[in-house]
């Protein structure tokens, strides 16, 4: 099993974030493919990634921290843990995508992605005390700022902001709880009793987010918080290469995530969970550098958007001394 030392696993936790600010780029890309059904593309590539991950690094080397002789030993309640993450994980995307439907991207992802990363960190920490608390907390309160400037900037864009309905907030603030409470359940995979090693973990976890799909994606489809209902029929008639960017969007995601677990096992789980969800960050790069999306932008927006990159910045050099 591939193992990282401190400082590449500092590369690859930064890696995570590329790879979870980059996926939906993917969706960027069809052509009248709703997200519902996009979302089963992406969900069997994600799964696929952490398996080919899982035999190559996870397997490298043999002996009992290969990926197949761990997950045969390890305790069933971490693979159950690790599944249940997962499964957490999806329903919280799913109701991230509609609260950014709902309520625009300046109130969706700061509400959701603020509440994930102070409880995925503070809960991780609790589990797995590894790092300087004082600085770590300092890098998470630079990264909700920096949060809070994403939106900022995304508000002040011409016809960029909606008006937030109790609905839509409802909604944004149960994704956040949602999506924070996955990296506690993946500290505890890798690290109670017989653990699992990351690669292992990934794979219960994806397992997890694909069962998930199964069922919340089902659902949502019959009964959408957005649009109207959409038959799975759709699914066959989408283009191939709709299915191909769909699918390419989970492989980016699942290498994210693959990458953030293994650099956790190095550094701690908070602290790479911390980094990775600097992804805002990365994915405001895509729309200022590739989608033009501050084209035309008003002093006011670019300042926001300055300071958002300043503040995650002084997050990541804060986060990145916690561990030092």
């Amino acid at each position: 099993m591939f193992e990282p030392t401190g400082a590449v696993a500092l590369l690859m936790t930064v890696f995570s974030a590329v790879c979870w600010g980059s996926w939906a780029n993917a969706g960027k890309l069809t052509r009248n493919f709703r997200f519902e059904l996009m979302y089963w593309d992406f969900s069997a590539g994600i799964l696929l990634m952490s398996l080919i991950w899982a035999f190559t690094l996870g397997s490298a080397g043999g002996g009992p921290n290969s990926f197949l002789e761990n997950f045969s030993a390890a305790d069933s309640s971490n693979i159950a843990a690790a599944a249940l993450g997962g499964f957490i994980f999806n329903i919280a995307n799913l109701l991230l995508v509609a609260g950014i439907a709902l309520a625009g991207l300046a109130i969706a992802f700061p509400l959701a992605i603020g509440i994930a990363m102070v409880e995925g960190v503070v809960a991780s920490y609790i589990l797995q005390p590894r790092g300087d608390v004082t600085l770590l907390g300092a890098g998470v309160f630079l990264g909700v700022i920096a949060i809070v400037m994403d939106g900022r900037a995304y508000a002040n864009l011409s016809g960029a902001s909606k008006k937030a309905s109790g609905k839509s907030v409802a909604i944004c603030a149960i994704s956040g709880l949602l999506m924070g409470s996955f990296a506690p359940l993946v500290t505890r995979a890798m690290t109670h009793e017989v653990a699992l090693t990351p690669y292992g973990t990934s794979v219960a976890f994806t397992a997890g987010a694909f069962l998930s799909c199964i069922v919340a994606n089902g659902f949502l489809m019959k009964r959408p918080i957005v649009g109207e209902p959409v038959a799975f029929s759709e699914y066959f008639a989408a283009r191939g290469i709709d299915h191909v960017w769909g699918i390419l969007g989970g492989l980016i995601w699942g290498t994210g995530a693959v990458f953030n677990f293994v650099a956790g096992g190095k550094l701690g789980v908070a602290i790479a969970y911390a980094i990775g969800q600097s992804s805002p960050m990365v994915a405001a790069l895509w729309g200022v550098l590739v989608w033009k999306e501050f084209e035309g932008a008003g002093a006011k927006a670019k300042g926001y958007l300055a300071a958002m990159f300043a503040a995650y910045i002084l997050a990541l050099v804060v986060i990145a001394k916690a561990y030092a």
